[in-house]
Order: C-alpha cells, then sequence, then structure tokens
C-alpha cells in the first residue's frame, strides 16, 4: 500500500497475510456488519470465525518467502537492532496480524 510509504522505512510483503486469509477474513466481517456488527466487532469475530490467528502462524511457519524475511528481522534484532511495526488498525479495538508477528519474533529471541 503506497499510501503509507512516507511513514515508514521498510514494508515486507512476505509477512503479511496470504491474499486469501484477507479476502475471507473481509467478506465474512461485510457479513458481520450487515447483520449489524459494528466494524471492530465484525472485524474481531471474522477473525475468529475464519481461525485468523492459527493460520496465519501457520503461514508464517511455512511459507518460503514469509520464513525467509521473518529470519531477516530476527536476526536484526538478535543483532541489537529496534524495529517498530506499524498498523494502521487500532489495535486496542481490532486485532491485527503484526500483534501476532511480533509474538513470533520475541518468542523466538
Amino acid at each position: 500500500m503506497p499510501w503509507f510509504a512516507p511513514a515508514v522505512d521498510e514494508n515486507h510483503p512476505a509477512l503479511g497475510p496470504p491474499q486469501t486469509l484477507l479476502e475471507q477474513i473481509k467478506r465474512r466481517a461485510e457479513e458481520l456488519e450487515a447483520d449489524g456488527l459494528d466494524d471492530a466487532e465484525a472485524h474481531n469475530t471474522a477473525w475468529d470465525d475464519v481461525d485468523f490467528e492459527q493460520r496465519y502462524r501457520e503461514h508464517l511457519n511455512t511459507d518460503d518467502e514469509a520464513q525467509t524475511a521473518f529470519k531477516a528481522l530476527h536476526t536484526r534484532l538478535l543483532d541489537g537492532e529496534d524495529l517498530v511495526l506499524v498498523c494502521y488498525e487500532n489495535t486496542e479495538t481490532k486485532r491485527c496480524h503484526r500483534t501476532i508477528l511480533r509474538e513470533e519474533l520475541a518468542d523466538a529471541l
């Protein structure tokens, strides 16, 4: 997404959720919003309904490109570099894959 380029130094698309997972959560959230849930509640419910967390963790652990990008960030952290993961979602109200990525990186240290 080019709109955030001025706000970040790097972007690692391989560490994003697979497109099929993004499409499934978006469709499910839209269905839930049509049923009357607000944006954040629909997002979080859809997250559970499509088993987002487990599937994203599986992606990080099995996709070759994700593994390469993950290992590169992990190495930088081991070398003492500070990294900040940026998200445009309000993570106090909506779940975000970057939170899972942060947990995975912390667990690997």
